[in-house]
């Protein structure tokens, strides 16, 4: 195949003008409006299912507005005018958690440096061979982000937070004359969050334009010119300066609760213990003996840099990955040698790879019902206590008028919420959260923040990895900190 010619270095400008989308019988955008021109970096907010993902893929060319004769996308590139996408979709980069879960989706397990090569090449998946030159260039680049040594290692073997950073290496390989960011520091470090910032403030002298969605202000890059707030399928746009005093409480993070001490007794029912735990995934070992101690109501919080093995300690802990011999697992009601299903329908779990395996074919009460069933489909008829249960769970967490609706058309912050209503509807003995609260705005984090230390949690013992400080429970008994796979710090956390 040859390879193309990079276009001219013109940046791209965008206007729409009233802009209708429905979707599963939902009005998502009435009448909008919008114009974004070469050198602004807009920054958009709303809340989970207010459309933002949305409105991001139809600045991409994924989604098409409801057709109308007033209805207008217009692309600006140089001095050629598109009245459709089509023309100018491989000049847009797109960097966001539905793009990432492609790649769990598709099993596309590229090594990275092949990965980072598809923004050269402005492709799905890797194409042609790199040229020497390229490979070059593309090291050079992933030393800029950090991650040089990530290089020959295969994509789905990396931590959520890693993948993250290759496919930002990939969108600035793209060269992109527009870069659109749907919430892009989920899942990373405070290290790596700062590191993507500071990629973003390097195109500032390009005058590349970008749209940069996000729940979190304190976590928007600097040189951000412009606002947009969606809400009620409208946008109110004005300019960042003089809209950050106004909205400066908007989607900023709570003050971190004081730690607590359990309740008294729980302890005393001891469920799960690991005891010098080697974990090996592609040859590598990413865990080096971990040991700890769950009991009965107890709050253990996970933390450490991407990487460092987080994700694969909560998978061990379930029994998605195997100890390595020499390594000791025990856990209550379970016999050595014996299948772990019923273990495993004891415990609720909540992560991003969880959430993006989940079918999208399901409705939102039929993916509970199936973690009811510790399955991921639905192969016999719901029964009216399943549903009722269902439904409960549902509720619970804010997600009632979601039952019915696929879970493929909610949004992903909606679909998280989904996610904790699947992790409790059993009533679970245990609670695994890898990274709980990514996607959710404000408000709705707050509100399962409050969940997870309520009164029908209480007894359950919970497993927390996260990178924020704030997203502590406000119960927390011990803290362990990850590092490369080893045990940096454990200790019990006494109440305050």
């Amino acid at each position: 195949m040859k390879r193309k010619s990079p276009a001219p270095r013109s940046l791209l400008g965008v206007n729409l003008a009233h802009i209708d989308l429905v979707r599963d019988g939902r009005r998502i955008f009435r009448d909008l409006h919008w114009s974004i021109a070469p050198g602004e970096r807009w920054v958009l907010l709303g809340d989970n299912g207010a459309g933002k993902t949305q409105l991001l893929k139809m600045l991409a060319g994924d989604v098409w507005p409801q057709p109308g004769r007033q209805a207008q996308r217009l692309y600006t590139w140089g001095r050629e005018q598109h009245t459709e996408p089509l023309g100018v979709r491989e000049e847009i980069a797109y960097l966001g958690a539905e793009r990432q879960d492609r790649y769990q989706h598709y099993q596309w397990n590229h090594r990275v440096l092949a990965v980072v090569g598809t923004g050269l090449q402005r492709t799905d998946i890797p194409l042609e061979v790199l040229r020497a030159e390229e490979r070059r260039a593309l090291q050079a680049l992933l030393r800029r982000c950090g991650i040089a040594m990530l290089a020959q290692r295969r994509f789905l073997s990396l931590s959520y937070g890693e993948r993250r950073l290759v496919l930002l290496a990939r969108a600035m390989a793209w060269r992109p004359r527009l870069l659109l960011l749907d919430e892009p520091l989920n899942g990373l470090d405070a290290e790596n969050r700062q590191r993507l910032l500071k990629s973003l403030r390097a195109l500032q002298g390009a005058r590349v334009p970008w749209v940069y969605a996000t729940h979190r202000l304190d976590e928007v890059p600097t040189g951000a010119t412009h606002l947009a707030v969606l809400s009620g399928g409208r946008l109110r746009t004005q300019s960042w300066p003089a809209a950050r005093r106004a909205v400066s409480g908007v989607g900023q993070t709570q003050p971190a609760l004081p730690a607590q001490s359990a309740v008294a007794g729980y302890r005393s029912v001891p469920l799960l213990r690991l005891a010098n735990a080697w974990v090996w995934r592609e040859g590598s070992a990413v865990l080096r003996g971990v040991s700890l101690n769950l009991g009965r109501g107890e709050r253990l919080v996970v933390h450490g840099a991407n990487g460092s093995g987080k994700s694969t300690l909560l998978g061990a802990l379930y029994g998605e990955f195997a100890t390595a011999a020499g390594s000791e697992i025990w856990r209550r009601g379970v016999a050595a040698g014996t299948a772990l299903h019923d273990f495993q329908r004891r415990v609720g779990r909540v992560s991003a790879d969880l959430q993006s395996g989940l079918p999208r074919e399901l409705t939102a009460l039929e993916t509970v019902v199936a973690g009811l069933r510790q399955c991921f489909g639905i192969d016999a008829p719901i029964t009216p206590s399943e549903r009722l249960r269902a439904l409960r769970a549902l509720r619970c967490v804010g997600a009632l008028g979601l039952a019915a609706r696929q879970s493929g058309l909610l949004s992903y912050g909606q679909m998280r919420r989904v996610l904790f209503a699947r992790a409790i509807v059993g009533n679970p003995e245990i609670l695994l959260l890898d990274e709980p609260y990514s996607g959710l705005d404000a408000r709705t984090r707050s509100a399962l923040q409050s969940l997870v230390t309520g009164c029908g949690l209480r007894q359950a013992a919970i497993v927390m990895a996260t990178h924020h400080r704030d997203e502590w429970p406000a119960v927390v008994t011990q803290e362990l900190e990850l590092a490369a796979g080893e045990v940096r710090y454990c200790g019990s956390v006494r109440g305050a």
